[in-house]
């Protein structure tokens, strides 16, 4: 048999998928820092809700009408959207300040915040080798921002906000996964941002700032169908392939951001920095990767449960 004409595996695509997701994500990142320096963090995050629902009511509308948009958790899932809202004002507050390699990296520390909040409020077991990976991953931030020294910022601590507005948003979508509309898991957000931003563009200190340059109004639409496709590739990855799988691929982010800070805005991280940076990367693939055997073992118990019954 011809192995090259074989059908690549669902795990494997998803994998492929999850990597085209992160680089989608630097290159959003990317564009709204450079717009940051002409135009408000909140007009910039209003474009990018604005094309998320407008591209969601043309995919999902014809296909599925008004029960793409059904919710039994409406409440829960406005907090979600504001949770979403939050993340995104910080990080791209942040990214307006600092470089993008740095930022991401603190950002990153949102999966490791997930794994603490998911033992604290939905009670799953964590093993000692993932809370020694947490410290380590804790201990890489402050290498980063070195509280103290020079390096040190305001605009340092809003990564931080930004992991754990997300880390929560994570955990609020893990419970709602499986009781909810997976569509209006996409919408909604999108939704509660678009309103969210709106009104603030409408305060008297919303600063909207008309655009005249033909070439950040394109950037402005890129930024949101970026945005919108890659969250579409990720949700269609994590259909393939399970959580676990995929997590330790978002990581690859922090290589492409470092990569493209450094070509585009000339940022490179100092040595410090990178050492912060690799602490974080392998204590989040290290409970990525710890999960993922978690989840094998306890399916593994379950099948030798079930058999010996």
């Amino acid at each position: 048999m011809n192995t090259a004409t074989e059908p690549l595996s669902p795990v494997f695509r998803g994998m492929l998928l999850m990597l085209t997701t992160v680089m989608l994500f630097t290159c959003m990142d990317a564009i709204a820092k450079h717009l940051s320096r002409f135009y408000p963090v909140s007009m910039i995050l209003w474009s990018r809700f604005l094309i998320h629902v407008v591209l969601f009511l043309a995919i999902v509308m014809p296909r599925r009408g008004l029960a793409g948009l059904r919710t039994a958790r409406l409440s829960q899932q406005f907090l979600r959207g504001l949770l979403l809202s939050g993340a995104s004002f910080c990080f791209v507050t942040a990214i307006s300040y600092m470089p993008l390699a740095e930022a991401t990296a603190i950002a990153f520390l949102a999966p490791v915040l997930l794994t603490v909040l998911a033992a604290l409020f939905l009670k799953e077991k964590v093993e000692t080798g993932r809370w020694v990976a947490i410290l380590f991953a804790f201990g890489g931030v402050l290498l980063i921002i070195r509280p103290g020294s020079d390096v040190f910022t305001w605009a340092a601590l809003l990564p931080l906000l930004n992991a754990a507005f997300f880390a929560t948003y994570q955990v609020l979508t893990r419970r709602l996964s499986s009781q909810d509309n997976q569509y209006a898991m996409v919408f909604y957000p999108g939704l509660v941002g678009l309103i969210v931003f709106s009104l603030i563009l409408a305060l008297p200190a919303g600063a909207w700032v008309t655009p005249r340059d033909p070439w950040h109004l394109l950037l402005l639409g890129a930024g949101g169908l970026l945005g919108a496709c890659s969250h579409l590739i990720m949700i269609r990855a994590f259909t393939l392939a399970p959580a676990s799988r995929l997590a330790p691929f978002s990581y690859t982010q922090l290589i492409w951001v470092t990569v493209v800070g450094y070509i585009v805005f000339g940022n490179f991280p100092d040595h410090w920095s990178l050492a912060g940076i690799a602490v974080l990367l392998v204590s989040g693939i290290y409970c990525a990767n710890h999960q993922r055997l978690s989840e094998r073992e306890s399916r593994r118990t379950l099948i030798n449960a079930s058999a010996s019954d």
